[in-house]
């Protein structure tokens, strides 16, 4: 049987439906549940196996099934294995009066489905009820749940109950509240998320860090900067990832001071996990503004020797992308490194047929700004190979800059 980490790569149904329905483990079980939760497309096969899961013998397996469903949107499907009907009224307002309702069932799982499918459904009006809910509900799932529909309802006026939950619940409670603060983005909720980034749970600072990173405002950058020197590496790479998404979202007239206090802060870490992390953003990032800024931020804090080649690395492989920006970054960052290493590396671009012409013409760029006598021989000698106009120019204006002749 394959690993779960390999199912969950491979998205193969069939075996996490095996695993789902048969294994001893309750722990596999809950995470077969929580993978079929997470695929695009689970097929019913799928859906069905995890309605079936939700008659557990396991609480977290059925709580796992029950959130699952919900991820899928599989409303139907979900309240057929709580034996309840979905209101048959198109209105969504008419829906979730219906779930409201369902909160005070007595039975936890529906409790808990009817708090999941009203933070799927969104309708502003049932913050209040889930508030008030909050207040008497005493089954932790449930209570999770419901901290969870609260942000995913986005209503400001819940903010003083997630603020509540931050301190002398359950981890599991804490940690949806905190997310959903982070959905909120009010003033309060900002206090509420700062007085926790130093707690004792990591997974806690790591939530609350994660959060602070959907703020748009410089409020947050203090307290992130100095989680990157925290204990724990999640929370560090967390912290990175945060200060990234604030600079992505800060308005434009007060970006570039925070930008380069960010950096400063940053570079006297010297921590690898701060490479590390932007690395990681620039390689698997889905947005183009986060990829911009960790290019950006990259080379001017490759910190010392043990993460340095793998930054100078990072962007040499950003020279040639398609995103002009990043490739000008890339450019500028291993300028900003500087450098034998750095040199060497922009020569191998020229050198090499593993480099398309737009790369070499970015590293002819930087050469201009790092290399010495061997970069300008290497240079003056593409001037007469290359057929690619921007190519020569390039490589011409750094042989100009490096002080030789064509």
């Amino acid at each position: 049987m394959p690993s779960l980490y390999g199912l969950e790569r491979s998205g193969d149904v069939e075996k996490l439906v095996e695993l789902l329905q048969e294994s001893e483990k309750e722990t596999v079980r809950r995470r077969a549940a929580e993978i079929l939760g997470n695929l695009d497309e689970p097929e019913s096969e799928g859906v069905q196996a995890l309605v079936d899961a939700m008659s557990d013998d396991d609480e977290t397996v059925r709580a796992a099934a029950i959130d699952a469903l919900t991820q899928q949107e599989a409303v139907d499907a979900l309240m057929r294995g709580l034996g309840q009907e979905v209101p048959e009224s198109g209105a969504t307002w008419a829906q979730a009066e219906a779930f409201v309702e369902s909160l005070h069932a007595g039975t936890p799982e529906l409790r808990m489905a009817s708090a999941n499918v009203l933070g799927l459904l969104g309708v502003e009006d049932t913050a209040k009820p889930l508030a008030q809910r909050m207040q008497d509900e005493e089954h932790v799932g449930v209570r999770a749940r419901i901290a969870r529909a609260l942000g995913r309802v986005e209503q400001p006026a819940a903010t003083g109950v997630l603020v509540n939950c931050l301190h002398g619940e359950p981890l599991k409670v804490r940690r949806e509240a905190a997310e959903s603060l982070g959905r909120l983005t009010t003033e309060e909720s900002l206090d509420g998320l700062l007085s926790v980034v130093e707690d004792d749970s990591e997974a806690m600072r790591r939530t609350a860090v994660s959060s602070l990173g959907q703020f748009g405002t410089p409020e947050p950058v203090d307290a992130l900067v100095e989680r990157l020197g925290d204990d724990s590496d999640l929370v560090r790479r967390a912290a990175v990832f945060s200060l990234i998404e604030i600079l992505s979202n800060v308005p434009p007239d007060q970006s570039h001071q925070l930008r380069e206090t960010i950096v400063d802060r940053m570079a006297t870490r010297s921590d690898p996990s701060i490479v590390k992390s932007l690395i990681e953003i620039i390689e698997e990032g889905t947005q183009l503004h986060q990829r911009r800024n960790a290019t950006w931020m990259l080379g001017r804090v490759a910190g010392d020797q043990r993460t340095k080649m793998d930054a100078i690395e990072a962007l040499r492989d950003l020279l040639g992308e398609d995103d002009d920006l990043i490739a000008q970054f890339a450019a500028t960052g291993l300028a900003e490194i500087g450098g034998a290493s750095v040199e060497t590396s922009l020569l191998e671009v020229i050198e090499t047929d593993d480099y398309g012409e737009d790369a070499v013409a970015m590293a002819a760029f930087a050469l201009g700004k790092v290399g010495g006598d061997r970069s300008r021989q290497r240079l003056e000698r593409l001037v007469d190979e290359t057929e690619n106009e921007e190519v020569r120019r390039r490589a011409f204006s750094a042989i100009s800059k490096l002080g030789g002749h064509t």
